[in-house]
């Protein structure tokens, strides 16, 4: 399977330029185009999403991730199914148990459990089937059969979140790009879809980090420390369950957040934040991919080579329609057709 791109914009106001991002991003050769859900911290992302699809006409829309706690789940699904109407058949989603969405809000992520059971019923819901939700039987009977599938991918880095996204979900979202993360990530919702009776090389593989196109590197690691940082919110969860002697996380994941002081949702996902300033070069280049042209695809061939589907860039650095036209313009073309 060759390797696919997307690109994740924040609803940030104006709302116009989400539009204008993804539109460029459509011209130069995207095929996936995804915002957060942190109704907030931005701006409401769903209205914003349906202008999307009317202005676009190829790629395909979806959250990097939203939550079946903030949103409702047959509220979640209904408003997917519409959009897949708009759209004509280009939504796809991505779910997790919710970060800034519920923790800004003072709520905590969605339990696991109940996580679990909203997802059996949204897959199916707002793809048009009948469920069983709070003992009733519900339909969107509205839903135009004739419409692709809305796939649903599953966000996690805990085994129980990724068990159940192995069991569950069509693909897994993974936010960091290093590969042997990646694979202890995929291993673990695999053989929980192999379990539970399901193929498991049908699991696909999304990888999102954010990408910096520079012959300065040394720029471009700062451009991109916040990420390192935001990810350690969701590590910090897991160390807290697990520990950190690496027997069910692998401490490549857990070391770095030793050095972690706090996190200020204020500045969550913003270049220069100040939680960042823990994260080490060497992290940077683990968890992104940044540098130049060369560097970038080097990166991107090991990825596919591990079996990785799609990478989505989070477009939160500086000179943002540069990276979209570096890619257009070059990786696109020759990554593409690399097969895994």
């Amino acid at each position: 399977m060759s390797l696919s791109f997307g690109v994740t914009v924040l609803p940030d106001p104006p709302y116009t330029r989400m539009i204008e991002l993804i539109q460029l991003a459509e011209q130069q050769g995207f095929e996936y185009a995804w915002t957060y859900d942190s109704h907030v911290l931005w701006q409401e992302s769903f209205p914003v999403m349906a202008l999307v699809a009317d202005r676009t006409s190829k790629i395909k829309l979806g959250h990097m991730v939203t939550n079946p706690g903030t949103r409702e789940p047959t509220v979640l699904a209904s408003a997917y199914a519409t959009l897949h109407d708009i759209s004509g058949g280009r939504m796809i989603m991505g779910i997790g148990r919710g970060d800034s969405a519920r923790r800004y809000i003072g709520q905590k992520p969605v339990k696991v459990a109940e996580f679990e059971e909203a997802l059996k019923m949204i897959k199916p819901f707002m793809n048009g089937k009948e469920v069983s939700w709070n003992e009733k039987d519900l339909q969107l009977k509205w839903v135009r059969p004739e419409l692709p599938e809305i796939e649903m991918h599953v966000a996690g880095y805990g085994p129980k979140a990724l068990a159940v996204g192995g069991r569950q979900g069509d693909g897994i979202i993974i936010q960091l790009a290093d590969p042997d993360i990646i694979q202890w990530i995929m291993d673990t919702a695999r053989t929980a879809a192999e379990e539970a009776g399901r193929d498991p090389s049908a699991l696909k593989c999304i990888v999102s980090a954010p990408s910096h196109v520079t012959d300065d590197l040394q720029d471009a690691r700062e451009q991109v420390r916040w990420f390192p940082a935001m990810v350690s919110n969701h590590v910090q969860d897991l160390i807290d369950r697990y520990g950190t002697d690496g027997s069910s996380v692998p401490q490549a994941l857990t070391d770095y957040v030793q050095a972690r002081k706090f996190y200020d949702y204020n500045e969550h996902s913003r270049v220069g934040a100040k939680h960042g300033e823990f994260v080490t070069d060497e992290i940077c280049d683990r968890f992104c991919v940044i540098g130049n042209n060369d560097q970038i695809k080097a990166k991107l061939r090991e990825l596919a080579g591990i079996g990785v589907d799609q990478f989505n860039i989070y477009l939160m650095t500086h000179g943002q329609e540069e990276t979209l036209k570096a890619y257009g313009d070059d990786i696109i073309p020759e990554l593409a057709a690399v097969r895994t």
